[in-house]
């Protein structure tokens, strides 16, 4: 029997929840099965998945098809409706074994083999220690699918972190919906940065640590501490900034500023001349005219965002952006494509001032790395590990890396 074939779209969250389906999955014994673990960020993400469903319906037409995700959570009947379509699971319940198991077949009478970790047979893994979020931004339909914001107890994350270094992961990326946000509905209400130091000292073993995206309102004191002093978290910040004019920011009930966005990424450099920075902007925003996305444009070059994620804007009915008056789609269109050049430049230019440089690199496939600020490395096919390397020059939007 063939084992359930997974088919993820989203954010790194997805990717973590998607190993945790697969676990539970297999639990329950299921084969021959796909699973479609759906994202609602955007309309395209939307089209993807129903393309991807009647496809695996196309190549598998005896596999039973298993929708769940965030898309599927927010609109079930709308995946109930298709033809293609066996099952379909909110969030919470694709979390589970028995929500896989066969009619009148029980999870609990198969034999449940040995526990796998996010991240087996992988050098870098998604390690979830947030769900959900307590904020409205107008663009997002996300806290509809994923409830409030929960955070994950340290004991729990630093068990898990352990059994992926068991597994061979080597380096681990912090992941939630709104990841700034951990720690307020504990007890003791500890911050992203005290569990970060935590897990750090309780898991020496641990070689590198890497933040995924941050709500520059939020970075705590204490986690801009450890980026300063502790070498093993990566000098890289993802930060989700969506848009680089205050009035638009105010339009989607972003807590940050412009001024604090730039803040942020001269901060890191500050604390650590290694850094490089990454963002989330949204193009054709409702209400953006051309002075404004004028704006957003210049914050690529004012912050250095050498590692930019463009969305064009995308209206999520049930928002109040939707209800705003809108962009026309060849202007959307035109923006993002603005943006991803300016990206692109900026990556062109944080690779060439690393030529020369000598850096840690995590070698994740034969050939293939990536350094501890984020970039994509080419480096010699029996290098394995993390390899010490002279980065030599720049092609296709990666380093060429040799062995230092």
């Amino acid at each position: 029997m063939r084992a359930p074939e997974i088919v993820t779209f989203g954010c790194r969250l997805n990717a973590f929840e998607s190993e945790i389906i697969r676990r539970a999955a297999g639990e329950a014994g299921l084969a021959d099965a796909v699973i479609v673990n759906t994202c609602a960020v955007t309309v395209e993400a939307e089209r993807q998945a129903r393309q991807a469903i009647r496809r695996a319906r196309r190549e598998h037409p005896e596999a039973r098809i298993i929708v769940t995700g965030c898309a599927a959570t927010l609109a079930p009947q709308r995946y109930a409706a298709m033809p293609e379509v066996d099952a379909v699971l909110d969030n919470a319940a694709k979390r589970k074994a028995e929500s896989y198991a066969a009619p009148h077949s029980p999870a609990a009478a198969r034999p449940v083999p040995p526990r796998p970790h996010a991240g087996e047979g992988r050098v870098r893994a998604y390690l979830q220690v947030q769900q959900g979020c307590d904020h409205r931004c107008t663009f997002c339909i996300i806290p509809y699918a994923r409830g409030p914001s929960r955070s994950v107890p340290a004991e729990a994350v630093i068990e898990e972190a352990r059994a992926m270094i068991e597994a061979g992961v080597r380096e681990v990326v912090l992941t939630g919906v709104d990841l700034t946000a951990y720690g307020a509905d504990l007890l003791e209400q500890p911050t992203l940065g005290t569990l970060a130091r935590r897990l750090l000292a309780e898991v020496p073993e641990l070689p590198r640590l890497r933040l995924s995206s941050l709500d520059p309102s939020e970075i705590d004191d204490e986690l801009w501490s450890l980026f300063a002093e502790e070498e093993r978290l990566m000098p890289h910040l993802h930060l989700s900034l969506q848009a680089g004019d205050d009035m638009i920011l105010k339009r989607m009930k972003r807590r940050h500023s412009r001024a604090q966005a730039i803040a942020t990424a001269r901060r890191a450099r500050a604390l650590r001349p290694d850094a490089a920075i990454g963002a989330d902007l949204i193009a054709g925003f409702p209400t953006e005219d051309a002075a404004m996305f004028r704006n957003s444009l210049d914050l690529v070059a004012e912050c250095g965002i050498a590692f930019l994620h463009v969305f064009p804007y995308s209206a999520r009915p049930g928002t109040p952006a939707a209800r705003m008056p809108g962009v026309a789609p060849e202007i959307v269109r035109e923006r993002a494509a603005r943006l991803r050049e300016a990206g692109a430049g900026a990556l062109a230019a944080e690779l060439r001032s690393r030529v020369g440089t000598v850096g840690e690199v995590l070698v994740e496939k034969p050939g293939s790395g990536r350094a501890g600020f984020y970039a994509a490395v080419d480096c010699p096919p029996q290098v394995a590990g993390i390899s010490r390397m002279r980065f030599t020059g720049v092609a296709d939007g990666k380093l060429i890396g040799a062995p230092a």
